[in-house]
């Protein structure tokens, strides 16, 4: 099968093709900017800044104490924890040592965690305090022999490092005073007392794992996606390549997007790192804190979410903030609704359009051009030396317009799944990686996702997808968010039930959403049931999860039959 790269004569001419991938560690890239830019600020967190060199002496000094305590090439390390300075220092570290990355949840419950410790096999996870409990409650039956503590607090200014024990039930003290039987060790100790002594690896890019990054396992388990450092740079630079208006060392880049999901790890901490740019970090996204950092260190670089410009943008302080700083933002995990993208451009002057990608994928496989050509809800064209397709049910490529699976190839499309040969073969075809999205493409080489092959709504013999009517209900003028699930319906198998937030200081009866839905879709797509909720569950990034909606439809319907 051969895709037809209709999308490559809507390429702005400063973007190539195809371009020059460096195999090398991902690592190397920390090293290069402390030696090019020692004494350049890398990261501002609460108050607290890092140099670039600081960042590097810091990784060096927990390489040599993961070292000292038995890892070695190969050897998974967890890494749990929010964004912070540490997030950066842990991460680059674990890789300095020759180890292998497992992004690990800080909202992980005891079951998630101990899937993830068994699965990967890690022998240390480095934690916040705050979490410990949980991780103290499955150590034990777990493959850790050793546990790194951390406190916010351990980078933070004063007096702030000061007053944040006061706030805290714990603190790092009393929990590596405890006389467990397995060691705990001080982060900040660690960084402190251990060598920065470079460490010797022989590392080959194209085959040796940096992360294990776990899916959601929205269908079963969470399999561990292996991305090698070839997988991991080259998205890198294929973002660097994209936004292709970035000035090496000069940027600012809103690190709110967590670190530990793979789109805020490859877009804001690896492509900061790459061209030494300045990360503005944020341990959780709040709209009145954000829009205040933005103004105040003149943020050029805001890859998102929806929910978080949707904040913003319904922010009542929004105004009095400064925000033409903005020059560019990607926004990825779910649809962008067209009335934030347009208010949003309005208010910084800047540049926002919508991309696609999944954790096998590094994640990028897709965005609309930031300066050139865009199309309001299409996920854009492919980046350089991806292929993207869509399959049809008849395993034949599908024509234009014709709805299928999408598929990919490039070279950020994983090595397979850790430990799951089977499920790693199911997932490719013919050398094309399987996304489980179902799309189109236009006559233009612009991509079209209609939703996840596993949300389709079957009513009546129709095939309904949600994010369609999501779309829909985004353009309400009273609606904030929307999420579309199907429920059981006895005479259709399926029907449509929308779960609505509300903007503050608006209502709208059903029936009136109803004639309106009517007015975009056909009459089988219109809900049968709405529900209005204060807030929808979301993963950490900001993407809604029909899965919880679903699981919650499916108890009520099992408690109303007396199941």
């Amino acid at each position: 099968m051969t895709a037809k790269k209709r999308w490559l004569s809507h390429y702005p001419e400063e973007i190539p093709s195809s371009i020059d991938y460096e195999e090398r560690s991902l690592q190397s890239y920390l090293k290069e900017a402390a030696a090019r830019y020692p004494d350049k600020e890398a990261l501002h967190f609460m108050g607290k800044e890092m140099t670039y060199n600081e960042i590097y002496r810091d990784a060096l000094r927990l390489a040599n104490g993961l070292r000292k305590i038995g890892i070695r090439k190969g050897d998974r390390v967890s890494i749990m924890l929010p964004n912070s300075p540490q997030a950066v220092i842990s991460y680059y570290g674990v890789l300095l040592a020759g180890a292998i990355v497992v992004q690990t949840n800080p909202l992980y419950v005891e079951r998630e965690l101990s899937h993830q410790l068994h699965d990967s096999g890690a022998k240390i996870i480095i934690c916040l305090d705050l979490v410990y409990p949980r991780v103290q409650n499955v150590r034990e039956n777990s493959p850790l022999t050793h546990v790194i503590v951390t406190s916010l607090k351990d980078y933070l200014p004063f007096p702030k490092s000061l007053l944040y024990p006061l706030t805290q039930k714990k603190n790092i003290s009393t929990i590596t005073n405890r006389n467990d039987k397995n060691p705990i060790i001080a982060f900040a100790e660690l960084t402190k007392t251990a060598d920065n002594n470079e460490i010797v690896l022989d590392i080959d890019p194209k085959k040796d794992l940096a992360l294990l990054q776990y899916t959601g396992g929205t269908t079963g388990p969470a399999k561990g996606v292996m991305l090698t450092h070839y997988n991991l740079v080259a998205n890198t630079l294929q973002c660097r390549t994209w936004i292709h208006r970035m000035r090496e060392g000069e940027e600012r880049l809103l690190a709110v997007l967590p670190f530990f999901h793979v789109y805020g790890m490859t877009v804001v901490m690896n492509l900061s790192i790459m061209y030494a740019a300045k990360m503005i970090v944020f341990p959780k996204f709040n709209s009145r804190t954000v829009l205040k950092a933005v103004s105040k260190h003149k943020v050029t670089l805001f890859p998102g979410a929806p929910t978080m410009y949707i904040g913003l943008t319904h922010d009542e302080k929004i105004e009095k903030h400064d925000l033409s700083s903005i020059k560019a933002c990607i926004s990825g995990s779910a649809p962008l609704p067209l009335d934030v993208q347009q208010s949003f451009e309005k208010l910084t002057g800047g540049s926002l359009v919508e991309g696609y990608g999944l954790t096998e994928a590094s994640p990028v496989v897709t965005a609309n051009p930031i300066w050139g050509k865009r199309k309001t809800g299409s996920i854009g064209i492919p980046w350089p030396d991806t292929e993207v397709a869509v399959l049809h049910s008849s395993g034949e490529l599908a024509s234009y317009g014709e709805i299928g699976e999408i598929i990919v190839k490039g070279p950020q499309v994983m090595k397979g799944y850790w430990n799951r040969p089977e499920d790693t073969q199911a997932s490719f075809k013919d050398g094309w990686l399987l996304t489980g999205d179902m799309g189109h493409m236009d006559e233009d080489g612009y991509f079209y996702v209609v939703d996840r092959k596993k949300d389709m709504i079957v009513a009546g013999g129709f095939n309904i997808y949600p994010r369609e009517i999501e779309e829909v209900l985004f353009e309400h003028p009273a609606i904030q968010e929307a999420a579309v699930i199907g429920i059981p319906d006895k005479y259709r198998g399926e029907t449509v039930k929308a779960f609505i937030v509300l903007k503050e200081g608006h209502t709208v009866p059903e029936d009136d959403l109803s004639v309106y839905c009517r007015k975009f879709l056909a009459s089988y797509k219109i809900p049968q049931v709405y529900e209005y909720r204060e807030e929808l569950p979301k993963t950490a990034i900001g993407k809604v999860l029909r899965r919880v909606l679903s699981e919650e439809e499916k108890q009520k319907h099992e408690n109303n039959n007396g199941c």
